[in-house]
């Protein structure tokens, strides 16, 4: 069973329809998977192993994943009667009432929901390490972060338990787990996947549903299940031309690629081997045919966004612990917070709406200044996944805010302005450091324009392959967990 877990979610579902593999089969074969590894990764932290079985047979016959196993971010994605955490001591005994839109429209296409993955709390740091149910571990070295917020969503992919995971990505969260686990992620274009039916926007529209998996046609292709506006949102995505899993394999003619190596504003440290990724990256595409050249957007250089992102952030995190409290019946006291959303709660409190709003009206300025750069013929630009080299488990120190949140600033200057933008962006598995630790290179293109990074990245992906050790079991590669 082990060749079969090995497989995409797509070759996982043609077994199914080819006789290979009963759903059954394969669903206890993840979870048997889940129980002998996670137990030193901790990437699951809610398990539903006796309901998912007992749900096999829901799934009409021709539902195009029947029997394929998902887990669950534990933010976002929530399922109905099943606990909702989001990484907090907050919400310990609360259950969800109904799905979200995503989570029904994945059960109705055949997946068999095992659970709910470990977040950070509330998803607002970029590693996976929660005071209620501790450090998520990176499967390629344990003592090594999986990345946040979908940490252990990625690690699960990664160690091979499922195929692929829910994700979402505020300021990096699906970008930023994908680049330190191997994986292919993309955080799609604002407005792409409905958050309801319980919320409109997350994080003023910084926040977007997505996926982990390990190839690009699994990304494509549980995208096209979930994306879709329905009545009510505050957003609606511009159309795709089609289905993204017609755009797999499909030329993206020759294109016109800009890239950075180190971060225009000045103030993010040069990492070695973020700079030789992108590098490699920027020659691969010019052998592809495209036209590559050193540059991006001038308004990344502006130092003035963190401030403003990081305002917004802390204003919706004041709200939603408002919010937990009307749902739970009691209000949130701070100390029942992590010291570094009890800072930025309390900061969020002391905002005025109007400073709110003047946050707001600087982000759509930036917006169209980004946007001038694609506006002026650019089709893509390239540049790192995360803003420092892959890290350990504690690197993000709990107490010493101040190291914290510097930390994390550079973490995510690479991701954050395309939350910002609502831009489309993915993240692919180009490059180890000489530990055998990944390193991901990000491609962004213009708002709507997730037909053109699928085609790219899929092009990428047949000139490359992607390789998972944890799963592939390539003996040249790092296999410390899943030997």
């Amino acid at each position: 069973m082990d060749d079969v877990l090995g497989l995409d979610a797509i070759g996982q579902a043609q077994a199914v329809r080819d006789g290979q593999v009963s759903p059954r089969e394969l669903v206890e074969a993840a979870i048997a998977r889940i129980e002998a590894h996670d137990g030193e990764l901790n990437a699951v932290v809610h398990r539903r192993f006796d309901r998912a079985l007992a749900e096999l047979d829901a799934a009409p016959a021709d539902a195009p994943f029947r029997g394929v196993p998902i887990l669950l971010k534990d933010l976002g994605w929530p399922q109905a009667g099943e606990p909702y955490s989001a990484g907090s001591r907050t919400l310990d005994g609360v259950r969800v009432e109904e799905d979200g839109y995503g989570v029904a429209r994945l059960r109705a296409a055949g997946f068999v929901v095992l659970g709910r993955t470990n977040t950070p709390e509330f998803g607002s740091t970029i590693t996976t390490e929660p005071v209620a149910f501790g450090p998520t571990r990176n499967p390629y070295d344990t003592g090594y972060s999986a990345g946040g917020s979908s940490g252990g969503s990625a690690a699960a992919v990664a160690a091979g338990m499922v195929a692929l995971a829910t994700a979402s990505d505020g300021g990096g969260s699906v970008r930023i787990p994908a680049s330190l686990c191997g994986l292919v992620g993309l955080k799609p274009t604002r407005g792409r996947v409905s958050l309801g039916p319980r919320l409109g926007e997350g994080w003023n529209g910084f926040s977007c549903p997505g996926f982990v998996t390990r190839t690009v046609r699994d990304t494509a292709a549980a995208l096209d299940l979930v994306l879709g506006y329905e009545h009510g949102d505050p957003y609606d995505a511009p159309a795709l031309p089609g289905p993204l899993a017609r755009e797999v394999g499909a030329d993206p003619g020759r294109l016109r690629i800009g890239f950075l190596t180190a971060h225009p504003r000045g103030d993010v440290p040069d990492v070695p081997d973020l700079a030789e990724a992108v590098n490699r990256a920027a020659a691969l595409l010019e052998s592809l045919g495209h036209e590559v050249t050193p540059g991006g957007p001038p308004a990344l250089a502006d130092r003035g966004f963190t401030e403003q992102f990081g305002a917004i952030v802390s204003n919706n995190l004041a709200a939603e612990l408002e919010n937990i409290g009307r749902w739970r019946g009691r209000p949130v006291d701070l100390d029942e917070l992590e010291p570094r959303n009890a800072a930025m709660a309390r900061a969020g409190r002391g905002h005025s709406a109007a400073e709110h709003i003047l946050s707001t009206q600087w982000i759509d300025a930036f917006r169209r200044r980004m946007a001038s750069w694609w506006n002026a013929g650019h089709d893509l630009l390239l540049m790192p996944s995360l803003g420092v080299a892959p890290f350990p488990l504690g690197w993000i120190p709990p107490d010493d805010l101040s190291t914290a949140f510097g930390r994390t600033a550079h973490s995510v200057a690479y991701t954050s302005p395309f939350n910002a933008t609502g831009q489309p962006a993915i993240s692919l598995p180009l490059h180890t450091t000489a530990a055998g630790l990944p390193v991901g290179v990000q491609l962004v293109a213009a708002a709507g324009r997730e037909d053109l990074l699928v085609r790219v990245a899929s092009q990428i992906e047949e000139a490359r392959p992607f390789v998972h050790p944890m799963i592939d079991r390539n003996p040249g590669r790092s296999q410390r967990v899943m030997s």
